[in-house]
């Protein structure tokens, strides 16, 4: 007999399986200068380490549809986040570039092959309530960004001999629990969360699905911007007289999602099958785009809390968009095709981003590709097709 979850339990655990896909991650940032000065690097090289797990969240999302097809989505989430925090804890071993790059791979692989089981497990453990638990996981997503950035300074590093490597350990050793918790309390008997190893060996995302490839664009559009914004905005500011508004603006754009995702705890449900939602959030964000760029000063902080917002809310309604459209077996397979299209257009805009300032040396050139991915989302959401949950036809997005 199929083995139930509790409701309270499943988005507890996908709350976590969130705070566990960033915190390695973002555990990077606030230690890049202890590890610049014990090793030594480059600039090139702290760009290098600091990109590849984008690198790995577009390349590897195939991977993790693989293993859901093979072993199910269950497992595939545990081997994932089990990878994360061995790779966390590679980082640290050792003062050597080498292991460092190494176990961020580790680290950013397991990310990426554990992305496309969340939108399965939101379908197999909430089929009802797909808004509200993607709206709750997406939460944990921004808990996780936050506590490495908030905590590692003030307290971790502090707490342990101010040591970088030690500082990986301790949030590895976080997901490691996390990744125990999954094991311990999540069903792996014949659920809709496992059944996709035992009914479909399919995992190749359809490529020639032109929904995919909307709705990659749709959440790549986001991502692109984010990334764009926090690598442009400090250097945009201190070239426009700004520097002293640097830490807050970065701060307003990332902390102004955490509002976002509490609010679509309440209405993520209605508003993921509404094409106003994303042309309301997308157009907000634009118009923030155009304020940063033409009013300047504090309203880029202004601006930037207002983008962090509204972009976090189409975020988390795109991260919904896979369990709506497809059937429950196909899941893993449009999820592992959104991210890889979505984190390809994030490695590449910033690249077209910073060739357009070095190419014309014109200090507002960033925000072209940000305005054109802002576009692209108003011209993609109302193409996008969810499907009748009680009739199973597909049906105009809104």
């Amino acid at each position: 007999m199929a083995q139930a979850i509790k409701p309270l339990t499943a988005l507890l655990l996908l709350w976590l399986g969130g705070i566990a896909l960033r915190m390695t991650i973002l555990a990077t940032p606030p230690v890049i200068p202890e590890i610049h000065a014990d090793l030594a690097l480059s600039k090139t090289q702290i760009g290098i380490l600091t990109g590849l797990p984008m690198v790995l969240f577009a390349g590897a999302a195939i991977a993790g549809s693989l293993m859901i097809a093979r072993l199910g989505t269950v497992t595939a989430a545990i081997i994932g986040l089990s990878l994360c925090a061995a790779g966390s804890a590679l980082r640290g071993v050792g003062p050597h570039v080498a292991m460092l790059y190494f176990g961020t791979i580790v680290t950013a692989f397991g990310v990426a092959v554990t992305q496309p089981a969340m939108p399965p497990l939101v379908r197999a453990w909430m089929p009802h309530r797909i808004g509200f638990a993607t709206a709750v996981y997406t939460n944990g997503l921004l808990i996780g960004e936050t506590l490495p950035a908030a905590l590692t300074i003030p307290l971790v590093l502090p707490w342990l001999n101010n040591s970088w490597q030690w500082d990986f350990a301790f949030w590895g050793l976080l997901v490691a629990l996390i990744a125990l918790a999954v094991f311990w309390y999540a069903p792996r008997t014949a659920t809709a969360a496992t059944a996709t190893a035992a009914t479909n060996k399919r995992w190749m995302p359809d490529f020639r699905n032109p929904l995919i490839w909307r709705i990659g664009f749709l959440f790549g559009s986001v991502n692109a911007s984010y990334f764009s914004l926090n690598g442009f905005l400090p250097d945009y500011l201190t070239h426009t007289g700004r520097p002293d508004l640097i830490h807050a603006a970065l701060t307003a754009l990332n902390m102004g999602q955490l509002p976002a995702s509490l609010l679509l705890l309440i209405s993520a449900d209605r508003m993921v099958r509404t094409v106003w939602s994303y042309l309301i959030c997308g157009a907000i964000c634009l118009v923030a785009i155009m304020a940063m760029v033409f009013l300047g000063g504090t309203w880029i902080v202004v601006a930037a809390g207002i983008w962090g917002c509204f972009g976090a809310g189409v975020f988390v309604l795109a991260l919904a968009l896979p369990p709506l459209i497809s059937p429950p077996e196909d899941v893993h397979r449009v999820s592992a095709g959104m991210f890889t299209i979505s984190y390809s257009c994030a490695v590449i805009v910033p690249v077209i981003a910073g060739v357009l300032w070095d190419v014309t040396g014109w200090t507002r050139a960033p925000f072209i590709p940000i305005t054109a991915c802002m576009i692209v989302l108003l011209a993609l959401a109302p193409t996008i097709v969810l499907r009748d949950k009680t009739t199973g036809q597909d049906t105009p997005h809104g």
